[in-house]
C-alpha cells in the first residue's frame, strides 16, 4: 500500500515542477523578445548624450558631416549629378513646349496657305481648260483632220469624148474618161464573162480559169457595170484547135459589147499568153479608144503609155514551188553568162493585116540592122578565150520552139531551161532583130525565167520594152545592153561587184515573186498599173475583225513596287485622258507629187504598185510606206529632241505617240491576271489586246483587273500562233507590244525599248535574243538560245514591232510559212524575224537594262 501510494505521490510531484519549469521558461522569452529591444533601443538613444556632442554615431549630424564618411561619398555625387541632369531636362522641356506651340502656328499658317493655293490651282486649271480648248478649236481651223471622202461614183449617162486625131495616138488623156473614175470612187472594174462574147468560146480552157479566179479575189472587181472605171475583157490565149477569129470579125464583136459605146473607152483588152509564140490577132484590128495588154507588140501598133506589155503566163493554176527556187547565194555561179536559142528566119509571120501582108512585105521599106552576127562571133570568141566559164549555143539539139520572124526560139524544154539558167550568173536575152518588134513573148519567156531562178537578166537590146516598163525600174534587176556593145559586153559583167550583183538578184527576185509568179499577182498588176496611172488611190488592205469576249472587271489593280521604282529616271505620264491613238489622214488620202518623187528617188522599185497589200498609198494606220523588197520608208517628218526633252517625249518622228499591248494566252487565268495588273500606271499604253487562243471561253466568275485603260479580249478561231500577229482592228496604234502573258518586264524596260522603236520603227525590237548559223560539218542549221554576244533574233514573246508587219505576215507572206508554224506549234518567232529582214535588209535590235 506504501509502495504505491509512494509511486502515486512522485507522479504528482513530477508533473507540478515541470509545469512550473514552462511557466518561467515562458515568462524568460517573452522577457527576452519585449523588455530586451526596449531597454537596447533606450540605451542607443541615449549614448550620444553621455559620450559628448563631438562623439554622435548615430543620431542626426549637422550640414554636410554626413557626406565627410567615405562610404557615402559617391552616393552624393550621383544625387547631385542627378539633380543637375534634372534641372537642364526641365530647361529643355520647356523650350520644345515652346518650339511646339511655334510650330502649330506654322501649320495653321500652312494650312491656310494650301487651301489658298488649291483656289489658285483650280482656276489654273480651267484657264488651262480653255486655252487647250481654244488651241484645239484654232488647229481645226486651220489644220482640220481630213477624213475618208465619201465615194463618189460615175453617172449612168455617159457624155462622151471628144474623137483623137488617130487611134494609133491614143494616151489618157485623149482616150480614157477619167470622169467614171473620180478620186474617191475605188476604182470599180468590171470583168467581162468569156461566155458572153462569141470568141469567147475559143479562149484556152486554162487561160479561162486562171483568169476567172483570179478575178474571183480581187477587191476591185464589181458586179455592177454601171458604175465600173474600167471593163476588161480577156480576148486570148487562143487555144491551137481554134483558128483566131479575122480582125474584121473580131471588131465587129468588140463593138457588139454591151458596154463598148461606140468607141471602147475605159476598155481593157487582155490578151495572156502562155507560149514563146502568140497570135498576136488584135494586129491591124481597131479596138476605139480601148488598151491593149499583151506580150508582143510592134512599134506601130504599140502606144507609149497607154498600153501594157505583160509578162507571159507560165504558171496558170499551179502556184510555183518556191522551195525548189535556188538560193541568192553564192553570188556567183558556174558560168559567167549563158544563152541558148536558134534563129529561124523562115518562120511565118502570125502578124495579120488588112489586106493581108506578110512579115517581109511589112519591113521591106525600112530593113532592120542586123547585129546577130556580130553578137554570135563575139560570144564565141569569149567562150573560146576561157577566161571566164560560159556557155553558148545558137544551135537548138532538138527542135526549136516556134516563134517570131528575127527572133531567137527558145531551146529545149523549160525544166532543162531552168537546170541551166540556175548555174548562170547572168542570162542573156537577145532582142529581136528587127527593130519594129518592140515586145514579143519568146523575150519576155526569157526574161521570166530568169528572174524564177535568180539569173540576172542582161538584155541586148534598146529598143525591146520590157513588162511594165513605165512603172518598173528595170535598171534596178537587170543590165541593158545597146547590141552595138557587145564586144565590151565581157568587160562590163566583170566589172560589177558582188555587193551588186546580189541587190539586182534581191531585186529582180522581188519583181517576179510579186508582179509575174501567179496568175492572181499578174491580174492585180495589170489593174495597179492602170490605177497608178490614172492616180488612184489603192483600196486600203482589210483588217481583221475583233470579235470581243465579254469581261467584267474587278477591283483598281494595284501598282508593283518593284515596277513603280524607276529612281530619278521619268518613264513618262500616264495618259489621264481617254486613248489617244496614232494620228489618221492628217492630210488627204490620196499621193501627192512629194510622195511620187520619194517613191522614185528613194525606192529601188515601184512598191507603190504593189497589188492589194499595205504597201499602196493609202493604209487603214497612220503611216504609209513606199519602198521595195529591200526596205521601206515612212512617210512624214516629225519631232524628235535629246536629252531631257528626248527622253521626255522618247524621241521618234511623231510628237505624241502611244503602243499597244498584245497579249497571247492559252487557258492560263492567273498568270494572265498577274501580268495584267503588272501593266497598271505603264506610260504611253494606249490599250490591252488579250488575243484569247483557247476555244473554251473565260470562266464566268473571272474578274479582270481595272487599269484605267481598255482590255480588248479577243476570240481567235482557232488555237494558232499565227493569231499574234493578226492585224486587229482593235489595234488603233503603229506601235505593238508583243508580250506572252507570263513575261516579267519592269516598265522603265518597256519605256526603253518603246523609246528605240521610236528611234528604228523598221525593225523589230525587243529583249530575248537568239542566234541562228549554218552549222559546216553538220550540214544543218544551229540554233542557240542561250546567252551570247552574237545574236540575229529576237523573240517576239516580247518584242516592238510596227502594225505594217502584221498585214505583211498574215496576207503577203506565203500561206506555207503560216502552215508550218501550225504543225509544228512554234517558230513563229523565226517566221517574223526573217519577213521584217528581208523586207529591210536590217537586224533586229535587241534592248536590256
Amino acid at each position: 500500500m506504501q509502495r504505491n501510494g509512494g509511486v502515486a505521490g512522485n507522479g504528482s510531484q513530477s508533473w507540478v515542477l515541470r509545469r512550473v519549469r514552462l511557466t518561467w521558461l515562458s515568462f524568460m522569452l517573452f522577457f527576452i523578445l519585449v523588455f530586451f529591444p526596449l531597454i537596447a533601443h533606450y540605451y542607443l538613444t541615449t549614448i550620444d548624450e553621455t559620450s559628448g556632442p563631438d562623439r554622435r554615431i548615430f543620431g542626426p549630424r549637422p550640414g554636410g558631416e554626413l557626406c565627410e564618411a567615405k562610404h557615402v561619398q559617391d552616393l552624393c555625387r550621383i544625387r547631385e549629378s542627378v539633380s543637375e541632369e534634372l534641372l537642364q531636362l526641365e530647361a529643355k522641356r520647356q523650350e520644345l513646349n515652346g518650339e511646339i506651340a511655334r510650330l502649330n502656328l506654322r501649320i495653321e499658317a500652312c494650312k491656310r496657305s494650301i487651301d489658298s493655293a488649291k483656289q489658285d490651282l483650280l482656276q489654273l486649271k480651267n484657264v488651262i481648260s480653255q486655252t487647250e480648248h481654244s488651241y484645239k478649236e484654232l488647229m481645226a481651223q486651220n489644220q482640220p483632220k481630213l477624213s475618208l471622202p465619201v465615194r463618189l461614183l460615175p453617172d449612168k449617162d455617159d457624155p462622151g469624148l471628144p474623137p483623137p486625131r488617130s487611134v494609133q495616138s491614143c494616151r489618157l488623156h485623149t482616150c480614157f474618161d477619167y470622169a467614171r473614175c473620180p478620186l474617191t470612187s475605188g476604182f470599180p472594174v468590171y470583168v467581162y464573162d468569156t461566155g458572153s462574147y462569141p470568141w469567147g468560146e475559143n479562149i484556152d480552157p486554162l487561160v479561162k480559169q486562171a483568169f476567172a479566179s483570179s478575178v474571183k479575189s480581187n477587191v476591185y472587181v464589181t458586179e455592177n457595170p454601171s458604175i465600173a472605171c474600167l471593163y476588161v475583157v480577156l480576148v486570148g490565149e487562143v487555144h491551137d484547135s481554134s483558128p483566131p477569129p479575122s480582125p474584121l470579125d473580131l471588131e465587129k464583136q468588140l463593138k457588139a459589147l454591151p458596154y463598148w459605146r461606140s468607141d471602147g473607152h475605159n476598155h481593157l483588152l487582155v490578151h495572156l499568153s502562155r507560149k514563146s509564140l502568140t497570135q498576136n490577132f488584135l494586129y491591124n484590128v481597131s479596138t476605139g479608144r480601148a488598151a491593149i495588154a499583151q506580150s508582143t507588140f510592134l512599134e506601130r501598133q504599140y502606144r507609149e503609155g497607154f498600153d501594157l506589155v505583160l509578162s507571159p503566163l507560165v504558171h496558170a493554176l499551179s502556184e510555183p514551188n518556191f522551195l525548189e527556187v535556188p538560193p541568192q547565194v553564192p553570188v556567183k555561179r558556174k558560168y559567167l553568162f549563158t544563152f541558148q536559142g536558134e534563129k529561124v528566119e523562115s518562120l511565118r509571120s502570125s502578124l495579120l493585116e488588112a489586106p493581108p501582108q506578110s512579115f517581109e512585105e511589112e519591113m521591106e521599106g525600112d530593113p532592120p540592122a542586123d547585129y546577130d552576127d556580130r553578137i554570135i562571133g563575139t560570144l564565141k570568141a569569149v567562150q573560146d578565150s576561157h577566161l571566164d566559164q560560159v556557155l553558148v549555143e545558137f544551135t537548138c539539139k532538138n527542135r526549136p520552139k516556134p516563134s517570131l520572124p528575127t527572133e531567137w526560139a527558145l531551146c529545149g524544154e523549160r525544166e532543162d531551161r531552168l537546170e541551166v539558167l540556175k548555174t548562170s550568173t547572168f542570162a542573156l536575152v537577145i532582142s529581136p532583130g528587127d527593130g519594129q518588134l518592140v515586145a514579143s513573148a519568146g523575150c519576155n519567156m526569157r526574161l521570166f525565167e530568169a528572174l524564177e531562178v535568180g539569173a540576172i537578166p542582161v538584155v541586148l537590146g534598146d529598143h525591146s520594152k520590157l513588162p511594165y516598163h513605165q512603172l518598173i525600174r528595170w535598171s534596178e534587176a537587170a543590165i541593158m545592153v545597146p547590141k552595138p556593145r557587145i564586144t565590151e559586153l565581157h568587160f562590163l559583167l566583170r566589172s560589177l561587184s558582188d555587193s551588186d550583183l546580189l541587190a539586182m538578184r534581191r531585186q529582180g527576185r522581188f519583181l517576179w515573186e510579186t508582179y509575174f509568179s501567179t496568175s492572181e499577182s499578174m491580174f492585180n498588176t495589170i489593174l495597179a498599173s492602170v490605177r497608178t496611172s490614172i492616180q488612184i488611190p489603192a483600196a486600203p488592205i482589210k483588217e481583221e475583225p475583233a470579235q470581243e469576249i465579254p469581261h467584267k472587271a474587278g477591283k483598281m489593280a494595284g501598282t508593283d513596287a518593284n515596277l513603280a521604282d524607276n529612281g530619278d529616271l521619268d518613264l513618262g505620264p500616264v495618259e489621264t485622258e481617254p486613248p489617244y491613238a496614232s494620228p489618221r489622214f492628217l492630210r488627204n488620202f490620196t499621193y501627192t507629187v512629194s510622195d511620187v518623187y520619194r517613191t522614185w528617188n528613194h525606192a529601188p522599185g515601184p512598191f507603190h504598185l504593189f497589188p492589194h497589200t499595205p504597201l499602196d498609198p493609202v493604209l487603214p494606220s497612220e503611216a504609209k510606206f513606199l519602198g521595195s523588197g529591200t526596205g521601206f520608208r515612212p512617210i512624214g517628218g516629225g519631232s524628235g529632241g535629246s536629252g531631257k526633252e528626248f527622253q521626255a517625249a522618247l524621241g521618234g518622228n511623231v510628237p505624241r505617240e502611244q503602243f499597244t499591248v498584245v497579249m497571247l494566252t492559252y487557258e492560263r487565268e492567273e498568270v494572265l491576271m498577274n501580268s495584267l495588273e503588272r501593266l497598271n500606271g505603264l506610260p504611253y499604253l494606249n490599250k490591252v489586246v488579250v488575243v484569247w487562243n483557247s476555244p473554251k471561253p473565260p470562266s464566268d466568275d473571272l474578274l479582270w483587273p481595272d487599269i484605267g485603260l481598255p482590255i480588248v479580249v479577243v476570240q481567235t478561231e482557232k488555237n494558232s500562233l499565227n493569231n499574234r500577229f493578226l492585224p486587229w482592228d482593235a489595234v488603233e496604234t503603229e506601235a505593238i507590244l508583243s508580250i506572252d502573258d507570263d513575261a516579267h518586264l519592269r516598265h522603265d524596260e518597256i519605256m526603253f525599248g518603246f523609246r528605240v522603236w521610236r528611234e528604228a520603227r523598221d525593225r523589230i525590237v525587243g529583249f530575248p535574243g537568239r542566234f541562228h548559223a549554218w552549222d559546216v560539218n553538220h550540214q544543218s542549221w544551229l540554233y542557240n538560245s542561250n546567252y551570247s554576244c552574237e545574236l540575229s533574233m529576237v523573240l517576239t514573246g516580247a518584242a516592238f514591232f510596227h502594225k505594217y508587219y502584221a498585214y505583211l505576215y498574215s496576207y503577203v507572206m506565203p500561206q506555207a510559212i503560216r502552215d508550218m508554224v501550225d504543225e509544228y506549234v512554234n517558230c513563229e518567232d523565226i517566221a517574223m524575224n526573217f519577213l521584217v529582214s528581208h523586207i529591210t535588209r536590217k537586224p533586229p535590235i535587241k534592248v536590256g537594262i
